[in-house]
Formats: structure tokens, C-alpha cells, sequence
């Protein structure tokens, strides 16, 4: 293969970033199903907020950048991106790259929906010779398994002889500025050992901080869905820790802290675990084992718990309005944050919505204040009403801060409570002296 022409599928909180950086050395077409994604795209705005502006204006082109190679049209463009989601655009590029969603379903079942289409979407335009690359997570074997069937069925080329695979999980962490996807080494891998090769070369040409070629495209799939399921597991474990110190009177960031001065303790911290990874990939290892007559233990106990926080949230709050004398059904209370992390529009997956459901549940009257968070998916993704700016009011019965957003931590929450109103501190991070409660 002389020259890299590249197609991303899936312009996301994925994609786009990675479009983008392709995009300042190869001719990349990004691809999505969202015409307004790529409307506001093409205008220079990301409204995930992963790319800046200035960053993404510098990259795009007005037409698509491999035909224009192709044609050799004068002044065509040997490097550029080229939003569309039109799928003949995608044809004559020879790299394909997957950066699709990979969401579980309301039993926590793998949903490939998304992998599948654009499986279909590959198979359409892909012509022989060509290599797709998979990044969205999923269990060791669904890239051979699962996809390249589609591929083949769609396109009736044949793998490995007409086509090839490769496999490079994702590491991007939305909302964070400082481990951008140049500068967090890449695992790769390829379904020979040449088309390893050029995967890697791809990639590490991009990539400052190098990469790690994996033996095999399943070792590199595995790889990926067991780092966000030992985050999840650890994370587990010093939930139920919170669980048990706060029967004990004991502060558990306390704890946490004494045990960090220890030089080999793991600094994790209590909390709520959503998102479109950690919250979710362990049920695609677990469901993978479950087909190969194991039940994992270890794996399911610490989603059980993890998913169970939004509820305890809840019901610790509920009990401290009780303990003040504050009646319970009626009650004002004020969430603050609902994304599912801090300083970060996503939504997706946030376990922030369950304090929510479970304090309604127990009659309270409930406002979400997230400057961050678009109020229109909130209320399509879960039936939420949500405001961006906070509102006046005389004070609340009870304030939760769940999400660690910026805009609240110097936030005063004293001209927002009444003497009696009870505050809870999901996240740890705000005075000691004003909260009643936290994790």
C-alpha cells in the first residue's frame, strides 16, 4: 500500500479526535449517520468539546480529499479532512477505521447494533486490497467473528486474501485536555503479520507516544475490555469500603488518604461508574465467558455495586433529611450535575440519572443544574429535565453535588441552603465543614 487513504466511521468522542489527528498528515474522510453532526462539523464546531475549534478548522477541507487525489485535480489536497454522510464518499479510500459505539442493552446485554451497520457501511464500499481497522471496545473475538463476516457477506470479497483487519483500541478520555490521543501509547494489531506491520507504521506515525503491537487481534481486544474492568473492579471495592466506614462514623476520603502514603496503594475513589467504557465493557467480557461455560465472580459482583450507588446516593440522603427534621415527601432538592463525568457534555451511561429516579421514587421534587449538559438530549436520553443555568431560588431541603464539574466547586452553596438544608458530596471535593454527608 503506497499511500494511506483514510475513512473514519463514527465521528464521536472517538472519531472525531482521531479524524482529526490522521487529518494533519493523510487524506481522511470522516463518515456518521448524524447530519447534524456533520453540518456543525464542517462549520469548525465540536459540540463534544474533544476538539477545539481552531484545532478541527485547521484540518478540514471543503471537498472530499481522496477523490481529489484520485483525479489529480488541481489543487487538490494531499492531507485534510472531509466531513460527510454521504457512504460514496468513502470509496477509493484503503483504510477503514471503526469508531462506533458499543453500548449494552437494558439487561446489560453486548448491543453490536452500531458495529454492525457500519460493518455494512464497510462492506459497501470496501475494495480489494483495502484494510478495516476495529477501535470501538468489545470481547476478544468479535472483530473476526462477528464483523468481518458482514464485511465479507455485503462486499463478497473474501478475508485475508482480498481484504484485511487490524484491531487498535481506543484510549480517549473524554473531557481530558492533557492525555489527548497523540500522546497516549496505542496498542495494534493486524490479521497477518504484514498487515500487523502496516498498522502499526500507520499509527505510530501519528502517535508521539509510540505504540505496542499485540500478537494477535483477539490479545489486543482482550486488552482493552480488561483495562476498564480492573478500573471498575477497584473502583467496586472502595465503593463498598465507603459502605462500610460510613456505618462506622468513619470518613473514608480519611482512610484513603492515610493508605496513600503507602508508595504501591492504588489511589482510587469512591463514586458513581457510568460512561460509555468503564461502566460497561466488563459485561462484554462477562457475557464472552458466560459463552465459553465460565461464570465470572469477581467481574459481576463489582457491577452489581457499582450500578447499585445512584441508590444508596439516594437513600443516605433521604435518611440525613429524616435525622434533621425535614419532611420528606414535597421536599426541594438541587442536583448538581448529571453528566456522567466532570467537565464533559456526555451523557451517556451517566449513573447520575439514578439518584434522580430513586429520589422521585421517595416523592422529593427534584432540579438538575448542569452547565455542561445539553437539556435536550438529557430529556430524549432519559426523560430528565435539566437547566444550564442555576436557578434562583429561596433555598433547597437538600443539595447533592454528583458531579465534580468545575463551574461547582467554588460554587456557594451557602447562600443556596437553609440552617436545616442537608448536603451530600458524591465526589469528595467539597468543604468538609458545610457537608453533612458524603462518600
Amino acid at each position: 500500500m503506497t499511500e494511506f487513504k483514510i475513512a473514519v466511521i463514527g465521528l464521536g468522542y472517538v472519531g472525531l479526535p482521531l479524524a482529526r489527528l490522521f487529518a494533519t498528515k493523510y487524506p481522511v474522510v470522516g463518515y456518521d449517520i448524524n447530519r447534524n453532526r456533520i453540518s456543525e462539523l464542517m462549520e469548525g464546531n465540536d459540540s463534544t468539546l474533544e476538539v477545539e475549534s481552531s484545532q478541527l478548522q485547521s484540518v478540514l477541507v471543503p471537498d472530499n480529499p481522496v477523490a481529489s487525489m484520485l483525479t489529480k485535480e488541481e489543487g487538490g489536497h494531499s492531507s485534510g479532512l472531509f466531513c460527510t454522510f454521504d457512504q460514496g464518499e468513502l470509496r477509493n479510500c484503503n483504510i477503514f477505521i471503526v469508531t462506533v459505539p458499543t453500548p449494552v442493552d437494558r439487561n446489560n446485554r453486548p448491543d453490536l447494533t452500531p458495529l454492525i451497520m457500519a460493518s455494512e457501511t464497510v462492506g459497501n464500499v470496501i475494495s480489494s486490497g483495502s484494510v478495516v481497522i476495529y477501535e470501538s471496545t468489545v470481547y476478544p473475538g468479535a472483530t473476526e467473528e462477528d464483523c468481518i463476516p458482514v464485511i465479507e457477506r455485503v462486499s463478497g470479497l473474501k478475508f485475508n486474501r482480498d481484504f484485511f483487519a487490524g484491531y487498535s483500541p481506543e484510549r480517549i478520555n473524554p473531557g481530558d485536555k492533557e492525555h489527548t490521543v497523540e500522546k497516549i501509547q496505542k496498542v495494534t494489531s493486524g490479521s497477518t503479520p504484514e498487515v500487523a506491520e502496516l498498522v502499526d507504521d500507520l499509527y505510530r506515525s501519528v502517535i508521539n507516544a509510540g505504540t505496542h503491537r499485540a500478537p494477535s487481534i483477539k490479545v489486543a481486544e482482550a486488552a482493552k475490555v480488561i483495562e476498564n474492568t480492573q478500573r471498575d473492579i477497584n473502583i467496586a471495592f472502595v465503593n463498598e469500603l465507603a459502605k462500610i466506614f460510613n456505618r462506622m462514623g468513619i470518613d473514608t476520603h480519611d482512610v484513603l488518604k492515610a493508605a496513600g502514603t503507602k508508595w504501591n496503594f492504588l489511589p482510587f475513589k469512591p463514586g458513581l461508574v457510568g460512561g460509555h467504557c468503564i461502566g460497561v465493557d466488563p459485561y462484554y467480557l462477562a457475557q464472552k465467558s458466560q459463552e465459553y461455560g465460565y461464570h465470572p465472580e469477581i467481574i459481576l459482583a463489582g457491577r452489581r455495586i457499582n450500578d447499585g450507588m445512584g441508590e444508596y446516593v439516594a437513600s443516605e440522603v433521604v435518611k440525613l433529611m429524616i435525622k434533621k427534621g425535614i419532611p420528606v415527601k414535597g421536599a426541594k432538592v438541587l442536583m448538581l450535575g448529571v453528566t456522567f463525568k466532570e467537565n464533559c457534555p456526555d451523557i451517556r451511561n451517566t449513573r447520575a440519572v439514578d439518584i434522580y429516579r430513586e429520589l422521585t421514587e421517595y416523592g422529593l421534587e427534584v432540579t438538575v443544574y448542569d452547565p455542561w449538559a445539553n437539556p435536550r438530549e438529557v430529556l430524549e436520553e432519559y426523560g430528565i429535565p435539566s437547566i444550564p443555568v442555576l436557578p434562583e431560588k429561596d433555598g433547597y431541603n437538600a443539595i447533592i453535588l454528583a458531579v465534580a464539574h468545575r463551574d461547582f466547586i467554588n460554587l456557594n452553596l451557602r447562600e443556596l441552603k437553609k440552617p436545616e438544608t442537608v448536603i451530600y458530596d458524591v465526589k469528595g471535593i467539597l468543604d468538609v465543614s458545610i457537608v453533612d454527608g458524603r462518600l
